[in-house]
C-alpha cells in the first residue's frame, strides 16, 4: 500500500487516542511548537500524542512516542498497540508477530486476532513492572512507594508508584462519582509539580 506525504492515522486504545505519523512521509519538522499545534483539539488535529514511526537497527520496526506538550515519551502501553495495528493495517509487516524498538526498549507484538484483513485484537510484551522508587524514578523515603499518603491541598491519596517504561502513579478507587470527585486532570496537573516525582512526566 503506497502512503502519501503527511498521510495520518488517528486511533485510540481504551480512549488513550494518538496520531500516527510515518517519519519518511512527513514532509515537515516534527518540532515541538508543531506536536503541540497538532495535538491542540481547537487548533490541531487533537490527541494525547504522536506516534512516529522511524528507522530501527535492533528491531523490526522503530517508534518514537510524543507527548501533546512535545517531549518525548519512553513506552506507552496504548500507543505500542495502536502503532502496531498501524503497521499490520496499512502492510509494513504480513508477519503476526514482530519487535518494535523504542526509547524505553524493545517491544514484542502481536496481533492476535484479524477481522477483514485488519487487526481486531493487539497484545504487547512492555516487559517487568518496576516498582524500586529509585528507578522508577520517584523521590520516596521507602525503597518500593506502595500504599504511601500523597497529601494534597483538597484531599489525601493511597498511591502506589510502578513503572513500564514510563512513571505511573496509581490511586486505587472502588468507585468514581463524578459529582463529587477530583477530576483525575485536577490531581494528575498537580502531581507533576511535587518534588515526589522526577521526572514530572507521569501517568496517573
Amino acid at each position: 500500500m503506497e502512503i502519501m506525504k503527511n498521510f495520518f492515522v488517528k486511533s485510540h486504545g481504551l480512549g488513550n487516542d494518538y496520531i500516527v505519523l510515518d517519519k519518511e512521509k512527513t514532509s515537515f519538522e516534527l518540532s515541538e511548537k508543531a506536536i503541540v499545534r497538532i495535538c491542540d483539539v481547537h487548533y490541531g488535529i487533537g490527541s494525547d500524542g504522536i506516534l512516529l514511526k522511524a528507522p530501527s537497527s535492533k528491531a523490526d520496526f522503530g517508534l518514537r512516542i510524543f507527548n501533546p506538550d512535545g517531549s518525548e515519551a519512553e513506552k506507552s502501553g496504548n500507543g505500542l498497540r495502536i502503532f502496531a495495528k498501524y503497521l499490520y493495517d496499512y502492510k509494513f509487516t504480513i508477519k503476526k508477530q514482530f519487535s518494535i524498538e523504542t526509547p524505553g526498549g524493545i517491544v514484542r507484538a502481536e496481533v492476535v486476532e484479524v477481522e477483514n484483513q485488519k487487526a481486531k485484537t493487539i497484545k504487547v510484551d512492555m516487559g517487568k513492572a518496576i516498582f524500586e522508587s529509585a528507578k522508577i524514578p520517584v523521590n520516596c523515603e521507602s525503597k518500593e512507594c506502595i500504599d504511601e499518603t500523597l497529601h494534597l491541598e483538597y484531599q489525601d491519596y493511597q498511591i502506589n508508584c510502578v513503572s513500564v517504561g514510563n512513571p505511573h502513579c496509581v490511586i486505587l478507587k472502588e468507585k468514581l462519582r463524578k459529582s463529587k470527585e477530583t477530576p483525575c486532570s485536577r490531581i494528575a496537573s498537580t502531581c507533576s509539580l511535587l518534588k515526589l516525582f522526577r521526572p514530572p512526566k507521569l501517568r496517573l
